[in-house]
Parts: C-alpha cells; sequence; structure tokens
C-alpha cells in the first residue's frame, strides 16, 4: 500500500512539473539564455527606448516604446531574442 501511494504521489508531481513547464511561453534552458544587457542592445538598435525588462513565463518581457513613440510590452525568446507575444 505504501508503494502505491509513494508511486501515484511522484506521478503527480512529474505531472504537475510538467504542466508547469507548457505553461511557460519560452521552454528554453537557463544555461542556453542571452543576457538581458544583450537583449537591451538589440531593441534599442531597432530603435526602441527601453523602460524595463524583467523574467515572466519563461521569457523576458520587455516594457518599451518603439521606434514611432508607441507603447510596447513584448515578450522575447531568451535565447534567440525572437518575439514570441507581443501585449496591445
Amino acid at each position: 500500500m505504501n508503494k502505491l501511494i509513494a508511486a501515484l504521489l511522484i506521478s503527480t508531481a512529474t505531472l504537475s512539473a510538467a504542466a508547469h513547464a507548457e505553461d511557460e511561453l519560452c521552454n528554453v534552458p537557463k544555461s542556453e539564455w542571452q543576457t538581458q544587457d544583450a537583449l537591451e542592445q538589440a531593441v534599442k538598435e531597432k530603435g526602441w527606448e527601453v523602460r524595463k525588462i524583467k523574467v515572466d513565463e519563461g521569457c523576458y518581457e520587455v516594457y518599451a516604446k518603439d521606434d514611432k513613440g508607441e507603447r510596447v510590452e513584448a515578450y522575447f525568446n531568451p535565447k534567440s531574442f525572437e518575439i514570441v507575444k507581443m501585449q496591445d
């Protein structure tokens, strides 16, 4: 009986961790992330004025003004700096 309970607990924990990983927008190991400074430089080269960069949903979330002066909230893949989501 104890072995059955232990097996159920382990499988539940494994499924929970997998579900949490799927909830993340960017699923990139931390060892493969580029730095926030590198991202800031990349978006500045596009003419963006960076207000804040933070980590959210496994991505870099950038609050900025774009080259047209419009507010932007964008999620970037931390490895490739590809935009994976833009907030309206």
